[in-house]
């Protein structure tokens, strides 16, 4: 079947099949949050993106092979709601932004850098810091060998622009991130999966940087 990438809490999840790796969201808690489950297809190792809510959910999603890893992009409470369940029953190693790492209650085993890579399996995810929604969120980027690049972007980018920031330096600052990191080097091609909502890509949201400028939000 297509992937849509449009998921609902109490639905089924979603299926992006590619040549390396398949990419299950879903979508779970109070305020539509999207997890993503991404497996290797060469070694089938797992890893989680944000454990946000509904561990059961989850770790139905997830299944008897477990995961080796849950990432959290951001420390937004909403976020990682079932994470202490999760890493209690899958062991898994665990991932945030350096800067956020102190404001997730469950102690993080490997702080993240810009430009850090995290591996499932084969498969080699890029991490890029992007400073205004939170001071540590991190995206994570995919450059898939055999087709165009997947980025998972938490609260960092939506469909319609940039996530929520409380003042102009911090917009500024994550305008300038998203630019930098992912705009300036990415193709419109790159998917687009977010931690609420539908999906998007670099080139549907391209057009519209100098209007979130302008509009500063």
């Amino acid at each position: 079947m297509t992937y849509s990438g449009q998921v609902t809490v109490g639905g089924p999840a979603d299926v992006h099949e590619l040549k390396d790796l398949m990419i299950t969201k879903i979508a779970v808690g109070p305020m539509d949050n999207n997890a993503y489950l991404l497996r290797c297809r060469a070694t089938d190792e797992q890893l989680l993106i944000d454990a946000a809510n509904d561990a059961h959910t989850l770790l139905g999603t997830i299944g008897d092979d477990g995961i080796a890893s849950v990432v959290t992009t951001h420390q937004h409470g909403d976020h990682w709601q079932a994470l202490a369940e999760v890493v209690a029953v899958t062991r898994a190693r665990t991932y945030a932004g350096r800067a956020d790492a102190e404001g997730i209650p469950v102690p993080t085993d490997v702080p993240v850098d810009d430009g850090d890579v995290i591996r499932v399996g084969r498969v080699e995810l890029t991490a890029r810091h992007l400073v205004g929604h939170t001071p540590g969120s991190i995206a994570l980027v995919y450059d898939d060998p055999h087709g165009h690049p997947h980025a998972f972007t938490g609260d960092c980018l939506f469909p319609g622009g940039p996530g929520r920031t409380t003042r102009p330096e911090e917009f500024n600052s994550l305008m300038g991130g998203l630019e930098t990191k992912l705009f300036d080097v990415l193709p419109d091609e790159t998917w687009i999966y977010p931690g609420h909502g539908n999906d998007t890509t670099i080139g549907t949201e391209r057009p519209h940087l100098a209007e979130w400028r302008a509009r500063g939000w």
